[in-house]
Parts: C-alpha cells; sequence; structure tokens
C-alpha cells in the first residue's frame, strides 16, 4: 500500500524533562503516552522530542509505556483521560490498524489527532553475521523453504509491509509479531528470524556496534543516511509504506491548548539541537496542523480500509 500524504513539510515511568522558562501552561506535568516497550520507535522519538518540547510548554514531561493490546490500551487510557492538557499519546499508523483489524473498546475515532511532526522510513535488516547479503538472498530461501521474518506488533505497519512484500513476491514466509521492536531486534541478532523492519532510530545503536546489516528501505527513495541501501521498489517489487509519527489528545481539547500546542511543536522542529538530532536519525520532517492532521488520518484510514479489504483481511 502506498500512501501518500498532500502536505508539505513534515506501565513505566522512565523519563522526565523540566522547563526554566514556564508558558503558562495549564498543568505542571505532562504524560506521553507510547504503546511501545521502551527502546521501540515511539519510546525513543518521544523521550528525544520531551527534550526540547518541556521547554517550549514549560511543564514537566513523562513518558508512560502502555504495552498491550497493539496500541488498544494506551488509546482506551487516552480516550478516558480529561482534556485538560495532561495526557497525550504518541500517533503512529499502528492505532489505525488497531482499530480496523479488532474491535477494541476504544479506536482512532475516540481520539483526536492533534499534530504530525514526521515521516519515519522503514527499513529490512538481517543480523551481520546472517548468511543474507541482500534482499534477494532472503527470499530465495523463502522460495525453497520457509523463511522467518519479524515485525513489531500484530496491528503495525511493518507487519502490514511484511504481508505486501509476501503478495508482491510470492513467497513463502511466516511474519511473526512481537510486542515491540526492541524484542524483535534480539530475535533477528541471535538468528531465530531472517529479518526484521525497524526504524532507523531504534536500529541506530546495533548498526554502529556492526551488529546489524540493511538489505532495503521501504521508502519510495533511498536514504540520504544510507545511500547504499537500495529501495524494495528498486529491486522490482511494489512496495511503498510511509510511516507518520505525530500526537493525539484526548477529544475536547480547548482550542487555546491546541494553538499552544501547535506553537510549541513549530518552534521545536526549527530548534537547531533538535534538528541535528532528528535527521540523524533519518526522521523526515513533516509538521501537519490539527485541522489538517484530522484530514490526513481520515485519508489514511479510507486507504488502509481499502487496502486491507482488497487482501481479504477485513470485509
Amino acid at each position: 500500500m502506498k500512501i501518500k500524504s498532500r502536505f508539505i513539510f513534515p506501565l513505566l515511568f522512565l523519563f522526565c524533562s523540566f522547563s526554566a522558562f514556564p508558558q503558562n501552561y495549564p498543568v505542571d506535568t505532562i504524560t506521553m503516552l507510547t504503546h511501545s516497550r521502551p527502546g521501540g520507535g515511539s519510546d525513543v522519538f518521544l523521550r528525544e522530542l520531551s527534550r526540547y518540547l518541556s521547554q517550549e510548554l514549560g511543564a514537566t514531561i513523562i513518558i508512560k509505556n502502555v504495552t498491550g493490546g497493539s496500541g488498544a490500551s494506551a488509546i482506551a487510557e487516552l480516550a478516558r483521560a480529561t482534556p485538560d492538557g495532561s495526557k497525550f499519546y504518541a500517533t503512529t499508523p499502528t492505532f489505525i490498524y488497531t482499530s480496523l483489524l479488532s474491535q477494541p473498546a476504544y479506536s482512532y475515532k475516540d481520539v483526536d489527532p492533534l499534530v504530525n511532526l514526521f515521516f519515519d522510513p522503514e527499513l529490512i535488516y538481517t543480523a551481520a553475521d546472517s548468511p543474507f547479503q541482500s534482499l534477494e538472498d532472503v527470499l530465495d530461501k523463502a522460495r525453497n523453504t520457509r523463511g522467518l521474518w519479524g515485525a513489531a506488533n500484530p496491528a503495525s505497519m511493518e507487519r502490514q509491509a511484511l504481508e505486501q512484500l509476501k503478495l508482491a513476491t510470492g513467497v513463502n514466509a511466516a511474519v511473526i509479531s512481537h510486542e515491540g521492536g526492541g524484542d524483535l531486534m534480539i530475535n533477528v541478532l541471535n538468528g531465530t528470524l531472517d529479518i526484521g523492519v525497524g526504524e532507523a532510530q531504534e536500529l541506530q545503536s546495533q548498526l554502529e556496534a556492526g551488529a546489524l546489516r540493511l538489505l532495503a528501505t521501504l521508502s519510495g527513495t533511498r536514504l540520504e543516511q544510507f545511500p547504499e541501501i537500495p529501495t524494495v521498489q528498486e529491486l522490482g517489487y511494489e512496495v511503498v509504506v510511509r510511516k507518520f509519527r505525530g500526537i493525539a489528545a484526548p477529544k475536547g481539547l480547548p482550542p487555546e491548548l491546541i494553538l499552544q500546542w501547535e506553537q510549541a511543536i513549530q518552534n521545536v522542529m526549527v530548534n537547531p539541537q533538535y534538528q541535528a538530532s532528528y535527521l540523524a536519525d533519518n526522521l523526515r520532517p513533516n509538521y501537519i496542523n490539527h485541522i489538517e492532521y484530522q484530514v490526513f488520518i481520515d485519508d489514511f484510514v479510507l486507504e488502509t480500509e481499502s487496502y486491507l479489504r482488497s487482501v481479504g483481511i477485513i470485509e
């Protein structure tokens, strides 16, 4: 599935960030929810963002990892929260897939997309000591025997990307889901899985240590950080995905708080220190304001539903 944006520009408490510049924010502490375990993509994203965002908002920011249900537990906690500026959630395609693939008590319809910050390219990787030197090597194994591929959780875009790759290549591979990117990476490193799919920021430390080998990117173009890594599309398979990273709020957030968040996020996005950090992680800035983000999510839902119906996953 190829998702195109019409918009240009882009239970564990572990981290606190304090501001020396109060901005009349209505609460002293903000809790940012993520469905990721510590070390997963959304967890890493929030922790780095919070270092700069807390100064803009003038509030302490706490990251809360709410795992379970492929994001359903985190969405439910946000949906039940008071819209007073004290609780938010890190959005990725997972909160859409979870809503469409199951029947959770609360879905994407029960929360409010606030702003988007990035598009996050997905990379296919293997262990550095694996026998796979290319994606074609992985596909050859799956054609001859049975491949073992890994994704972060059952309702993740990574899982759907690998299912699309199976359809595009006609290979026989089992796609095994995990509770998070960290668990997935362990099983790639120890040879249990042939490949995994993840973002550059969560793979970075193991890439620097020489423990992982990148095979391809699922983005539409090659990545500046890894110019030698081909796209899956270049290799002859029409699989392109785009993972968004943004923020959602409980429904009913006051307009003045929405404006405060929009301004704070825009200020953070042009902070030179934060820019250096997110560009090093290969995050692609794509700020989308509150009104346009609601439209973007609605369009994403329609395209995702269409794809899932076309392959018989939902009726």
